[in-house]
C-alpha cells in the first residue's frame, strides 16, 4: 500500500467515524450506522494492515554490510566498487541495506580517513545507513548488535567466532550471508544453506 491509498483510507476512516457520530446524535439517521459502522472498522483494519505489515517487511529485508570484510572480497585487495556491486545485487534482490566500517577503513581505500557522508556519497546511500566505527571500537559487535536491534542479517565472511558467547544467534542458519566472486562475477550464498562450508573462491579469502 503507497502513500496515496494510505491518506484515502485515513480520509475515508474520518469520514466514517463522522457518519457513526452523526447517526448517534442526529434524530433519524440511524439507518446511515448500516453503512458508517463497517466503513470505519474496515478502514481501521486496512491501516493496521499497513502499518504492521510494512514493519515486518522492512525487518524481514534489512541487511547489514561488513564492509571492511566485503571490499576485500575481489582479488583479495580493499575497493569500495566492490562493497557498491553487492550493494546493488543486494538491492536488486529486494533488500534494504547498511554498511558498517572499521576506522581504518579510509585509509584502506583513500589513503585517509572517511567518514560516514564520505563512504554514503561514493556507495549511493544516506549518511544514516552508514556508519564507520570510532577508532579503537572494534566493528564486530557493533554490526552485530545493530544486527540483532534491526532483526537483520549480515553480509561477510567473517565467522565472528570470538563472538560467540554474547550472540549467540551467529549459529543460526540464514543470518550470515556469505559471498564472493568466482572468475571475476559476484555471487552471494543468499539463502546461506551452505554457511558452515568452505567454498574455494577469491572472496573467502577475506574471512577472518
Amino acid at each position: 500500500m503507497g502513500p496515496k491509498q494510505a491518506v484515502l483510507f485515513l480520509i475515508i476512516f474520518f469520514i466514517s467515524f463522522a457518519g457513526v457520530i452523526a447517526a448517534l446524535v442526529i434524530p433519524g439517521w440511524q439507518d446511515l450506522l448500516l453503512i458508517a459502522v463497517p466503513s470505519t472498522i474496515a478502514s481501521v483494519l486496512l491501516l493496521l494492515h499497513r502499518w504492521f505489515g510494512r514493519k515486518q517487511q522492512d525487518t524481514r529485508s534489512w541487511v547489514v554490510l561488513d564492509g571492511s570484510n566485503v571490499m576485500h572480497w575481489k582479488d583479495g585487495k580493499p575497493k569500495l566498487e566492490t562493497v557498491k556491486e553487492v550493494l546493488d545485487h543486494l538491492s536488486e534482490l529486494g533488500f534494504t541495506c547498511g554498511v558498517m566500517f572499521d576506522a581504518n577503513a579510509g585509509y584502506l581505500v583513500s589513503g585517509m580517513y572517511v567518514h560516514d557522508a564520505g563512504f554514503g556519497r561514493v556507495l549511493g546511500l544516506p549518511e544514516d545507513r552508514v556508519m564507520v566505527v570510532p577508532k579503537g571500537t572494534p566493528a564486530d559487535p557493533t554490526i552485530l548488535t545493530a544486527a540483532r536491534d534491526l532483526g537483520a542479517r549480515i553480509v561477510t565472511n567473517d565467522r565472528f567466532r570470538d563472538w560467540t558467547g554474547d550472540f549467540p544467534e551467529i549459529n543460526e542458519p540464514g543470518l550470515l550471508i556469505r559471498g564472493g566472486y568466482r572468475s571475476g562475477r559476484l555471487w552471494l550464498n543468499v539463502d546461506a544453506e551452505q554457511r558452515d562450508s568452505d567454498q574455494p573462491n577469491e572472496g573467502l579469502a577475506a574471512t577472518q
